[in-house]
């Protein structure tokens, strides 16, 4: 699978959001990466 430089700034801008969002909720990104970990 290629992945064009476009896709990463999308797939980067999206992480920034779900990031942001996280800390807005008082997350860490730490609780945010266990959850997903957990989750699979």
């Amino acid at each position: 699978m290629v992945i064009t430089k476009s896709e990463v700034e999308v797939i980067d801008q999206e992480w920034m959001a779900l990031i942001l969002e996280a800390k807005d909720l008082g997350l860490s990104i730490e609780a945010v990466r266990d959850f997903l970990v957990n989750e699979r």
